[in-house]
């Protein structure tokens, strides 16, 4: 018996092997019922009996080997997508979901094999092609799956990443502002002190919830917002430059400028651009070392660099250095370790190409050097 007349006659016996490992491997909580456990499950399995009934070309077969089967174009979402989302959205992870994948790969041929061993050479080429076939139509719905199971874990991530860092505005804002009032009551110094440390600690964490809203937007496709306006980026710099200086008494951070450095830019974005990268140069930067930042306007653009001693970056880390929620452990023999989320660079390098602009680093055993390139009208 071909396997695409046996999976037609026996479907009902294939799915309730199915709804059993189903069973075995739901999340733990509410018990799920047979019509959730089953969702899309007799879908997919006729699915692949169309397949099976379907010739194909020796191209079809080798891109549907490698996961490439054209999608219908009018169907929104394949059986295989919508089982994964439905599986993502009730607690599976990504392993029991592709174990669902395995044990009805295994129910199927060995039902198939109790069921109509071949007699003949002829049978036996049939059934040769029959499993080759099915075995292609699983990996097909696998790789289908596991794509949609990660986009909708990644909308999940970024959904909960936009509501935690929109909540957690106003009781930040409620410590900040407590903070400041306790610093302007002339209290005793140790407790001026202690509103001090509240005040910067306070807005340290502004600035890691002002990166993770901006990481969020960039993911979602909304990117960063900016309001240009005439800008002078050298004063700009200085100035940020010195807020950093005084919190930062034990480090050297020099300011070197050259020609014209008035341009159309967000101020506030390019200040946050700066302190991203001033913050990355102190954190992995030779203490005893200063931390260099040079702007040099051109006919175009302005090309700001920060520079740092210090020990190199791996060469195989330069490619993944501005990739987000990364901890990104530097070289053997660095100072210290990136212990935060690690969306510094990221937003740096999405505020640049808000304006038009890019930014390139380079390392080596003398410095590492992040130029950035932004044109005067963005």
């Amino acid at each position: 018996m071909r396997l695409a007349d046996f999976l037609e006659r026996e479907m009902e016996t294939v799915l309730t092997e199915w709804d059993r490992f189903a069973v075995s491997a739901a999340p733990p909580g509410p018990r799920m019922d047979a019509k959730a456990l089953r969702d899309h499950a007799p879908h997919i399995l006729r699915a692949i009996v169309l397949d099976l009934r379907t010739a194909q070309s020796a191209g079809q077969q080798d891109r549907k080997a490698k996961g490439r089967a054209p999608v219908l174009a009018n169907a929104p979402h394949t059986a295989a997508q919508t089982h994964a989302l439905l599986r993502a959205q009730s607690g599976f992870n990504i392993v029991q979901m592709a174990g669902e994948y395995r044990a009805l790969r295994a129910s199927v041929l060995w039902l198939w094999g109790e069921e109509a061993l071949p007699q003949s050479d002829t049978a036996w080429a049939d059934a040769l092609e029959d499993m080759t076939r099915f075995n292609e139509a699983i990996d097909q719905a696998l790789v289908e799956s596991v794509d949609f199971f990660n986009r909708e874990v990644e909308r999940a991530r970024d959904l909960f990443l936009g509501v935690l860092g929109h909540d957690l505005r106003d009781p930040l804002a409620t410590i900040r502002t407590t903070a400041n009032l306790l610093g302007k009551l002339r209290a005793d110094p140790v407790v001026s002190q202690a509103a001090a440390r509240l005040m910067r600690s306070g807005a340290r964490m502004q600035e890691m919830l002002d990166d993770l809203l901006d990481y969020n937007r960039s993911t979602l496709g909304v990117g960063l917002s900016i309001a240009v306006e005439d800008t002078d980026l050298g004063k700009l710099c200085a100035a940020q430059i010195d807020d950093f200086r005084s919190d930062h008494t034990d480090r050297v951070i020099e300011l070197e400028t050259h020609g014209n450095l008035q341009g159309l830019w967000d101020s506030g974005r390019m200040q946050q651009l700066l302190s991203n990268l001033l913050a990355n140069a102190i954190a992995h930067g030779a203490p005893d070392s200063p931390v260099g930042v040079r702007l040099e306007g051109t006919p175009s653009e302005v090309i700001l660099t920060v520079h740092n001693r210090g020990p190199a970056i791996a060469p195989a880390e330069l490619p993944y250095l501005f990739d987000p929620l990364q901890r990104g452990a530097r070289s053997e023999g660095s100072a210290t370790t990136n212990t935060h989320l690690g969306l510094g660079l990221f937003i740096a390098r999405e505020v640049a190409r808000a304006h038009g602009g890019e930014i390139e680093v380079s390392s080596d055993e003398r410095e590492t050097l992040f130029s950035v390139h932004l044109p005067r009208a963005s």
